[in-house]
């Protein structure tokens, strides 16, 4: 059959070129798309400008962007320069003819594939490597920043006498440089060796030499500056050592230089220094020598020192020097570690006292009258009541509050200062009758007010009666109360994640006395969307297309987002690490979030390392409460910054707190203008600021092991504590703080404090109480105070045991059980009491009618002996087994001739005490009936106890009587 052109497989189909229209088409398409790819890049950019000039914080977004763009284009030239120059070099240097060999006939066909597009490929190649080093290098800003604006710390390391500031601000910035060139010089190496081997430079298979004595010279040079570069990689090692991280049993996370350090590895990086600059200086001649046995064989000998002399030789050193006698060798080093930890931390002035810990028995009377005034009893626990709150005070379904409340202070009817829990009533918008985009974004679109509560000694609100619900000082909607008048509309609070649109045409929920109502908002803050431009930037950014034509967007239209307040906090100052739980006060008539903000390093010198994710965490972390860390693996940490965001109108104030803090000192060079000075703040605001939490956590953390100073007693880890588990929960996670006010031994009065208790490690009994002076208007704010028990204490899990085996606990429990309701254990609070500790927890019933924790029992235990009562007087009553004293006479005008005498009390006090004394008869006949003997003791004990005080009343009475009578007669 005749060939028709096409073969086995049928006629050959020419394919056209594509027609004018089609080419038009196409190409209009791809410039769209690429058109479409550079205005959603724009939009990002475009929107965080609008955001940072809407708080007033463009500065922070223009010197973050022009570092990063300055870092970007320096370094990307940089490393574009050296490796496109060594490519070009490379090129320049091959040689006139290649060799004749099957090797360098098969590169010829791509070198003649190249050489069309040699300069294509030049800038290529150069352009990827740049893009990728300036993308790496605008990442180190912060680095750079605290290089450039670095201020001294004052103190010097004891190992090589530098400041701190050298290896906080300037070793980090020196190790990137390092690490800059060593890539330079393997990229330009790798590059340089391909562009030889393509030219016939270097050969693999060809006859005759290996490589041309241009391309040898080239490359040793380059080995010579990656040699050079090592040099320099073990000279500033040496300074690594004081911050390097190593395990030591003594001490788990070590950090700094150990016996080891000092005493081999320290020589030997001087060695290897110098080992390595020889090692350079041979590969540099070769320049004029053309041979590389001389280079190849001193970096040779560089590589077996470096095993011998940086590997083996201290291994030798801590195994035959060190282990046999380790404390001795140790403890110069300990105490270094121990001193720099405990600066670094900021626990070098906390107070450590010993402390009996279990009171005196023969002081009953005492102890009941100093109960009263030892502590401001938080019976509200916040970790508890939020559902209460949900409950009584949600009001609408599109409510909420906190899972967990916070504790803060506010001035009662009385004039003083009282322990207060507090929550907003923040917008949750899955509990929209109707959603939809309208109703999300611009209905609905704020909380409304603070509801507090009292937070001490009441199990009764006194509003309604109701018996174990919080007595609210501040409730409705709007909200009415102690708290005066105030901004009440919550537009950014910690649940405030959805963007909203306010201010346009479309108008907002609100509420009035007389109930429902509309509104718009008349704040400041957000971005404005009456620009067509705008509206744009943000549809793409939130990938919402309905912000560009939709008719509830027109004039006066404000986009509010990043409404959470530690989002706002770390958007204006990036270079904070952020506490896990901001705060609402009302502050001035406004509602302010209070953030606590630190600056942080991990280059402290001989301080040990501690990771703030793991040591901020407890029984009540969760993810909100979390706390955000720049840099998650600190040695140094300072609680430098106080921040508020207004709950109306987001606006951001950074306040300088700790005045001396380097660091703080280093960002504000960085960034002038942003932190406002100490002075500035309001006595208002200071009312309201007190210690943070997660600094406090970190704080306990660092005093299990660093409260011993002695380097002997650190190393054996005899005294060691540690956090106990939480014992009102079934997760064995940390106890959290407790926020009290507490008067500490030595104290005159009660101090707003931070608390929490240490167990001796590995041992439930009590170990040590620690409390730091929350109130940031006292003259000893942040003094922290630590009673080392010296005795065998009862801790918090056995307390809450024994709490747990009290009789009267299962038959509250089982009554509970009958009306399908279950007991829940509140916070176990530790007060220092008359060298003893007073345990009080409030206990709630939660379920039956009412589907929130009603607070129904107080539970106390002092010196071994738990009860359980409806109040707590009842139950501190029942403790001592003693009556609080009568107010003292100085709240009464003293009697004289002309006042009439106050009544007599001991009526009241007999009658108690014969109370006491037959029940106490009434315990000890039926602790007989059961032979047992430890209850019958106990029983005699209150019995004779209850005599005893019904003689002294009735001798009073008698006396009170004789003296009325003769006064009447």
């Amino acid at each position: 059959m005749p060939d028709r052109g096409g073969g086995p497989t049928g006629p050959r189909i020419r394919v056209g070129r594509p027609s004018r229209r089609v080419r038009t088409l196409l190409m209009t398409l791809g410039v769209l798309a690429v058109l479409a790819m550079l205005f959603v890049m724009f939009a990002g950019f475009w929107t965080d400008w609008l955001w940072y000039r809407s708080v007033d914080y463009s500065s922070v977004f223009t010197t973050t962007l022009w570092t990063k763009i300055g870092l970007f284009a320096v370094f990307g030239l940089l490393m574009a320069l050296a490796v496109g120059l060594n490519i070009w070099l490379a090129y320049r240097l091959r040689p006139p003819l290649s060799a004749m060999s099957m090797e360098q006939q098969n590169l010829d066909r791509y070198r003649m594939g190249i050489a069309p597009y040699k300069k294509w490929v030049l800038l290529a190649v150069t352009a990827l490597v740049g893009l990728i080093a300036g993308a790496s290098a605008a990442g180190q800003w912060r680095i750079w920043l605290m290089w450039v604006n670095g201020v001294s710390f004052g103190q010097k390391d004891p190992q090589f006498k530098m400041d701190v500031s050298f290896y906080a601000f300037d070793l980090p910035w020196y190790r990137f440089l390092l690490a800059f060139g060593f890539a330079a010089a393997v990229l330009s190496l790798i590059a340089a060796a391909v562009t030889h081997y393509l030219y016939g430079g270097l050969r693999v298979t060809s006859p005759g030499a290996r490589a041309t004595g241009a391309a040898t010279g080239h490359l040793s040079v380059l080995i010579g500056v990656f040699v050079s570069l090592k040099a320099v990689a073990y000279w500033l090692d040496r300074y690594g050592l004081a911050v390097k991280s190593s395990d030591f049993k003594a001490a788990g996370n070590w950090t700094g230089l150990r016996y080891v350090d000092a005493n081999a590895y320290l020589p030997a990086k001087t060695i290897l220094f110098c080992i390595a600059v020889i090692c350079a200086a041979l590969f540099f001649a070769t320049l004029w020598r053309r041979t590389w046995q001389l280079p190849v064989i001193g970096f040779g000998l560089m590589v077996l020192s470096a095993i011998l002399i940086g590997g083996l030789y201290p291994a030798i050193v801590q195994k035959f020097q060190v282990q046999p006698n380790e404390q001795a060798k140790e403890s110069p080093y300990i105490k270094k570690n121990i001193n720099a930890t405990r600066a670094a931390y900021g626990i070098d002035g906390a107070d450590v006292q010993d402390y009996g810990g279990k009171g005196n028995p023969d002081r009953k009377a005492e102890q009941r009258r100093a109960a009263d005034s030892a502590a401001s009893y938080r019976l509200v626990d916040p970790n508890v009541v939020s559902p209460a709150f949900q409950q009584l005070q949600q009001e609408r379904k599109y409510y909420q509050f906190p899972a967990t409340l916070d504790v803060d202070r506010y001035t009662g009817p009385d004039g003083k200062p009282q322990d207060t829990v507090v929550g907003l009533r923040e917008l949750n918008i899955t509990g929209i009758p109707k959603r939809n985009w309208i109703n999300d974004h611009f209905t609905y679109t704020h909380g409304y007010g603070v509801i507090a509560s009292k937070g001490t000694n009441t199990v009764t609100n006194e509003n309604d009666g109701t018996v174990g619900a919080p007595d609210f000082i501040e409730s409705g909607l709007p909200t009415t109360g102690q708290l005066g008048r105030y901004e009440q509309r919550v537009y950014y609070g910690e649940k405030t994640e959805q963007y909203s649109i306010v201010g346009g045409p479309q108008k907002e929920l609100d509420y009035e006395k007389n109930g429902e109502r509309t509104t718009s908002y008349r704040g400041k803050s957000g971005v404005s969307l009456s620009n067509p431009l705008n509206r744009a930037a943000y549809a793409v950014a939130f990938s919402e297309p309905q912000m560009v034509y939709s008719g509830a967007i027109g004039d006066g239209s404000r986009i509010l987002y990043n409404r959470t307040p530690k989002e706002r906090v770390e958007a204006v100052a990036p270079w904070l690490t952020i506490d896990g739980d901001a705060y609402p006060a009302v502050v001035n008539g406004r509602i302010q979030w209070i953030v606590d903000a630190y600056t942080t390093t991990n280059g402290y010198p001989y301080a040990s390392r501690t990771t703030l994710g793991d040591t901020t965490a407890d029984s009540l972390t969760d993810n909100q409460r979390a706390v955000v860390a720049q840099q998650n693996q600190v040695n140094y940490i300072r609680n430098s910054v106080k921040a508020t965001v207004d709950a109306y109108d987001g606006s951001v104030n950074l306040y300088q707190w700790d005045t001396k803090d380097p660091v703080l000192k280093t960002w504000m060079k960085a960034f002038p203008g942003t932190v406002k000075p100490k002075a500035e703040i309001n006595s208002e605001l200071l009312a309201h600021l007190r210690y943070p939490q997660d600094m406090f956590k970190v704080q306990r953390e660092l005093l299990t092991r660093y409260h011993v100073t002695d380097p002997a007693q650190f190393y054996s880890g005899s005294d060691a504590w540690q956090v106990p588990d939480d014992p009102t929960t079934k997760d064995s996670n940390a106890v959290p703080p407790y926020y009290l006010s507490v008067r500490m031994p030595g104290q005159t009065g009660q101090k707003f404090s931070l608390t929490t208790t240490f167990t001796p490690n590995g041992r439930p009994n009590l170990g040590a109480f620690m409390a730091v002076d929350a109130d940031a208007t006292s003259g000893d704010y942040g003094k922290i105070r630590v009673l080392s028990v010296t005795s065998t204490v009862q801790g918090p899990q056995q307390v809450q045991s024994e709490l747990n085996g009290v009789p009267e606990v299962a038959e509250f429990v089982r009554n509970l059980r009958g009306t399908d309701s279950d007991i829940e254990y509140g916070n176990l609070l530790t007060v220092p009491l008359d060298g003893g500790f007073l345990y009080i927890e409030p206990v709630y019933a939660r379920g039956g009618s009412a589907n929130y924790p009603l607070l129904k029992k107080v539970a106390v235990s002092y010196g071994g002996k738990p009860v359980f009562k409806d109040t707590l007087g009842e139950a501190l009553n029942a403790v001592f087994g003693a009556e609080s004293s009568e107010p003292p006479a100085t709240t009464q005008p003293p009697p004289t001739d002309e006042t009439p005498k106050p009544p007599a009390t001991g009526d009241k006090a007999l009658k108690q005490a014969i109370a006491d004394a037959q029940k106490a008869y009434e315990d000890g006949e039926a602790a007989l009936k059961q032979q047992d003997w430890t209850a019958y003791g106990k029983a005699q004990e209150a019995l004779q106890d209850a005599l005893r005080r019904a003689a002294e009343a009735d001798s009073g009475a008698g006396a009170t009587g004789g003296n009325g009578g003769g006064d009447s007669g």
